[in-house]
């Protein structure tokens, strides 16, 4: 194998595990469509899904046809994180999900556009998104947590229930020449200072191995994720070849 070839494999890994997950988290976002708590939210969580599908478009774009990997690709071939497919809950299990991956994804775009790697101008151009996406979760983190007694225990349920999927954020990714330890750390003081602004009990769990679950890089992912992708893949499958 060449060098070149090495180079290519490692940045189709990367784009892979970034885009698939910017896919399937827009997907589980677009699921609010219609049934979103208010209106305002309706439209600010469509906007976060396009943003996500954008980046995935462009992502997914650098390995080959974007629509075959969308919608051809059998489940074990995906590489997102476990964190991202998990279902959308209550609306506080929605919104800590999102506060988890936005922090990491918007440390990771930072440090991505300060390189001269494959990915420095998509991580430029995302970064503001990603601040938006990431403000949007701290402010109603804040506002549940720091609400009425109902939503500040359905926000510490929903922080609680995902903690154990963060740590699969920073195993390292082929193509990703970053300090992954460095990430964790700077994510998790971000999080934590949001928590105790919204009063919230930064979730208890092991920093080792044991806090890293999940496997979705591997191809690994929980049972919630088949039926997504039975559900998004439906259509295409449907009418193979179709053009609209």
């Amino acid at each position: 194998m060449t060098a070149t070839t090495t180079t290519t494999a490692t940045v189709n890994a990367a784009a892979l595990a970034l885009g698939d997950d910017a896919l399937v988290l827009s997907h589980r976002l677009g699921e609010w469509a219609g049934r979103a708590p208010v209106l305002e939210e309706e439209v600010a969580l469509a906007n976060i899904a396009l943003d996500l599908l954008g980046q995935a478009r462009l992502l997914l774009s650098l390995v080959g046809d974007e629509d075959e990997l969308a919608y051809l690709r059998e489940e074990r071939a995906f590489r997102n994180l476990q964190l991202v497919e998990q279902p959308n809950g209550d609306f506080a299990h929605t919104i800590a999900r999102q506060l988890y991956f936005s922090v990491c994804q918007r440390l990771l775009y930072v440090r991505l556009a300060a390189t001269e790697g494959e990915f420095a101008g998509l991580a430029a151009k995302a970064v503001k998104e990603v601040a938006y996406h990431q403000d949007h979760a701290e402010r109603w983190t804040e506002r549940l947590g720091d609400g009425t007694a109902e939503s500040h225990a359905r926000m510490q349920r929903a922080c609680d229930a995902l903690w154990r999927f963060t740590g699969e954020m920073f195993q390292p990714v082929d193509g990703l020449d970053i300090d992954w330890q460095e990430l964790q750390s700077s994510w998790l003081e971000s999080v934590t200072t949001v928590l105790e602004r919204a009063t919230l009990t930064v979730p208890t769990g092991p920093r080792s191995s044991g806090w890293a679950a999940g496997a979705g890089r591997q191809g690994l992912h929980t049972e919630p994720f088949g039926r997504m992708l039975a559900e998004m893949q439906h259509l295409h499958r449907s009418h193979p070849g179709a053009s609209w």
